[in-house]
């Protein structure tokens, strides 16, 4: 695999770093109250504390971007754009590539969607999240069948590229790191193929870029994409960098003020505009810079942390809960590439004899432990690995079944930087408890959720 990897398993790893919410406490249905074990980073990560301080740090000094004289308006000014060197630096950018501020990584893929080139075909594999699969609405678009293996990915790939007709321009997209399963995909050597075929390659860093170092000039693709509130900011706020030109011929992802450089009327009574060819060409209005100056804030903290030691501290929590999983034979975790495949801090089962919305509402509600079930906005991927049609329809949220009832979803538990090894130690814990003993208290369908039954004695 192409991404760099920390030292040996047995380096001793430092503490967690600290993130707002690590304090809270909230009630369990069988009484009393516990910590609460956030366990959905893949969804959305917590805040780092370095983060949250830095912007109410800034906040007093909060200002308009580029439109106005005064102090403060020049001070956000440079913080803004400051910004965008340190996310540019983060990222490992080539010289000439462009950062531009979006509200999430799906706002980045809508983004390089809309500036495609004409009769532009892209390639995506099934086993995308919704964000990466659907944006390409006005492209020709080949989805791939999911691989097995790494290798199968890149041979399917290159036969894919290779079949391709007419010859013309062409987009890869691709995850680093699935939001299903975890496991790294070889990007370095997908973008190696793409780029054999006179293709083009964007990366959907989302679940990579919180996890491992990311750097567009080492792997050797064309564009990154990624969002601040999976690498310990607050929501909205995301990131699309990469090369320019395709940004810079394209028109203006949103029509308005701070992407026109002139606007002018014409006799006729019409209007002319000269747009920016920078970034700002797709930044138009005021832009979040509070959230990117998070980013920002988050960029460099994950970057002082050191990479090397909080992936050997991951690998030790992937451990921890994998060898606890292993040791429920009702339980199956979900793989593409196999047990060996290195990944980051993300894993998917289901148990049997449970539906996995009963499972995880058991988790929270008795144990304090927030997980996620369902289809994790990868329907064609999960329904392949539950061994179901990859074409069969689903909710992101669970499905209309009652507690004991099988249903087509899954279970995922996530965990990353800020994680403490109790919280992954009880959720095992917990697990073999529910699987053994079953559920302390009565839950019913509601809405299409499993909830605790207040009613319940």
């Amino acid at each position: 695999m192409s991404v760099t990897t920390a030292a040996a398993d047995q380096t001793v790893c430092s503490a967690p770093l600290p993130v707002l919410g690590r304090d809270v406490t909230v009630p369990l249905v069988t009484g009393g109250e516990v910590t609460y074990a956030a366990l959905d980073y893949a969804a959305s990560a917590p805040a780092l504390q370095r983060v949250w301080d830095d912007v109410a740090a800034y906040a007093p000094y909060y200002g308009s971007v580029h439109r106005g004289a005064g102090y403060l308006s020049q001070l956000s000014t440079d913080l803004f754009e400051n910004s965008r060197v340190t996310v540019a630096e983060f990222l490992g950018c080539r010289e000439g590539d462009q950062v531009v501020f979006t509200r999430s990584t799906t706002d980045s893929l809508n983004l390089l969607a809309a500036a495609l080139p004409n009769d532009c075909q892209v390639f995506v594999f099934e086993t995308e999240h919704h964000a990466s699969l659907l944006p390409w609405r006005d492209a020709r678009v080949t989805y791939l069948n999911a691989p097995r293996t790494a290798d199968q990915a890149v041979a399917t790939l290159e036969r894919a590229l290779a079949d391709r007709d007419p010859y013309g321009p062409a987009l890869v997209c691709v995850t680093g790191a699935s939001n299903v399963t975890g496991e790294l995909w070889p990007v370095k050597e997908l973008a190696a193929a793409a780029h054999a075929h006179g293709a083009r390659i964007v990366l959907d860093a989302a679940q990579l870029a919180p996890h491992h170092p990311v750097s567009i000039s080492e792997l050797d693709v064309d564009w990154v994409a990624f969002s601040g509130h999976k690498l310990y900011a607050p929501f909205g706020s995301g990131v699309l960098a990469g090369r320019s030109d395709w940004l810079q011929e394209a028109d203006p992802y949103l029509a308005g003020g701070g992407a026109s450089r002139k606007v002018a009327r014409r006799t006729d009574g019409g209007v002319d505009v000269e747009w920016h060819d920078t970034a700002a060409r797709h930044e138009a209005g005021s832009p979040n810079v509070i959230g990117v100056y998070s980013i920002a804030s988050a960029c460099k903290a994950l970057t002082e942390a050191g990479f090397d030691e909080l992936v050997a501290r991951e690998r030790q929590l992937i451990a921890k809960v994998r060898e606890g999983l292993a040791e429920v034979p009702a339980v199956k975790v979900l793989s593409l590439f196999g047990d060996d495949a290195p990944r980051v801090g993300v894993i998917s089962f289901v148990v049997d004899g449970w539906n996995s919305s009963h499972f995880a509402a058991a988790l929270s509600a008795e144990y304090g432990i927030g997980v996620r079930d369902g289809l994790f906005c990868a329907h064609p991927l999960v329904r392949t690995l539950l061994g179901s049609d990859p074409q069969t329809q689903g909710e992101c949220g669970a499905p209309e079944a009652a507690p004991g009832e099988k249903s087509l979803n899954a279970i995922r538990v996530s965990f990353g930087a800020g994680t403490p090894d109790e919280h992954v130690e009880r959720f095992v814990r917990a697990v073999k408890e529910l699987v053994a003993d079953g559920a302390r208290w009565n839950y019913r369908t509601e809405d299409g959720r499993c909830v605790p039954d207040t009613n319940a004695a």
